[in-house]
């Protein structure tokens, strides 16, 4: 069975040090020594450092929400793969919404990106989905096909094995909205026959594949109890430390369902 992995993508949030350090203990605090659930926080690249040395002792993983393909120079204001992983990152956000709609990124970029992500050893989180114009026009799946390929063109089986991928319909990120268990098991199915064409069944039946959008402590149960729903990349939520917690509880309730133990 793939263990859950759920991520809470911070964004542009806390605004303060002080703010994302006390975020960063609550959760720490929260999850203990658990590891049933692999739990990623993703703060601003300004407070990795610091939440680095927090996070010290236990089971968290620490990601970046973005990174450049380039291994060095002339990039001002950008971090690359080697700097991820120097300051403790195990993880980084490739190609979210929010910068392939709102910043130009184009799935080279992210296929870019994802080959420098794997050189260095990161477990890379790249982003996948419709906005609601695609939506309405039944393209979702054409679209997904587009960024698959894409975004994941040149990549062996064995490296794609260490990826993980995220569903995230745009339409429901930071709206209130949220796909049906239906309609996101639906595209979480697709993704994984694109997967086995491609890779092998073996390979498929590894990956990772989160849902995002939108995910809150009162749907997240019954998104993860989906069978090829494999975690959640958390937004909102995830920066309030007692709804994250509620997030990975239900994952871990959700874990149990799926190897059919019920305590």
């Amino acid at each position: 069975m793939r263990a859950l992995l759920i991520a809470g993508n911070w964004k542009m949030n806390p605004a303060t040090v002080a703010a994302a350090a006390g975020l960063a203990r609550a959760v720490k605090a929260g999850v203990g020594q658990e590891t049933t659930v692999h739990i990623v926080v993703c703060p601003a690249s300004v407070h990795l450092s610091l939440i680095d040395q927090i996070l010290e002792g236990s089971p968290l993983g620490l990601g970046g929400q973005n990174m450049h393909w380039k291994t060095e120079g002339a990039y001002t204001g950008e971090l690359s793969a080697a700097m991820l992983v120097d300051i403790g990152c195990t993880h980084v956000i490739l190609g979210h919404s929010e910068r392939r709609h709102g910043m130009g990124e184009t799935d080279r970029m992210v296929n870019d990106k994802l080959m420098a992500a794997l050189g260095v050893g990161l477990i890379p989180i790249v982003c996948l989905g419709e906005t609601k114009d695609e939506r309405l026009g039944d393209r979702t799946e054409a679209v997904l096909l587009t960024q698959l390929s894409g975004s994941l063109a040149g990549l062996e089986p064995e490296a794609m094995a260490r990826v993980v991928l995220a569903y995230e319909p745009v339409w429901a990120i930071g709206t209130g909205l949220t796909a049906s268990p239906e309609q996101a098991q639906a595209a979480h199915a697709f993704i994984r026959g694109w997967l086995a064409q491609q890779f092998g069944q073996a390979t498929a039946d590894h990956v990772v594949v989160q849902y995002g959008g939108s995910v809150k402590p009162d749907n997240a149960l019954e998104l993860l109890s989906c069978p090829d729903i494999d975690g959640a990349l958390v937004g909102g939520a995830s920066l309030k430390a007692a709804d994250f917690l509620a997030i990975t509880e239900c994952g871990r309730q959700a874990a149990r369902r799926k190897s059919g133990k019920t305590h």
